[in-house]
């Protein structure tokens, strides 16, 4: 249990490592982080469409950020395994973001 919990240490200081906002252009590196978070936390999506539904449409916004996060999930995830397989490649150019916002937590703050 103990070996798991420092794997998972590990990949959460990771992904806050490739996660601080950078006044230049955007690298492999930080591609590479946003796949990975992507990949392990797009489940983010859910809470994050909720909140910014909500932020936008009043009470409204609790089933429609539902339905849009779900669909997102799938989508972030997908595009995850994108950023994190062609991370070394500047496709989109520049290795732009392809899904705003950049990182699945970024709706929260």
């Amino acid at each position: 249990m103990k070996k798991f919990s420092s794997y998972v240490l590990a990949a959460f200081t990771t992904l806050a490592l490739f996660s601080f906002p950078n006044a230049y252009a955007h690298t492999a590196a930080q591609k590479f982080g946003r796949g990975l978070a992507g990949m392990t936390c797009g489940f983010l999506e859910i809470p994050g469409n909720i909140v910014q539904e909500t932020r936008a449409r009043g009470a409204i916004g609790f089933p429609l950020g539902l339905a849009r996060g779900l669909g997102m999930t799938v989508t972030r995830e997908l595009v995850g395994v994108y950023e994190f397989v062609s991370a070394p490649f500047p496709a989109p150019s520049g290795f732009r973001p392809i899904l705003t916002p950049e990182y699945p937590w970024d709706y929260f703050h």
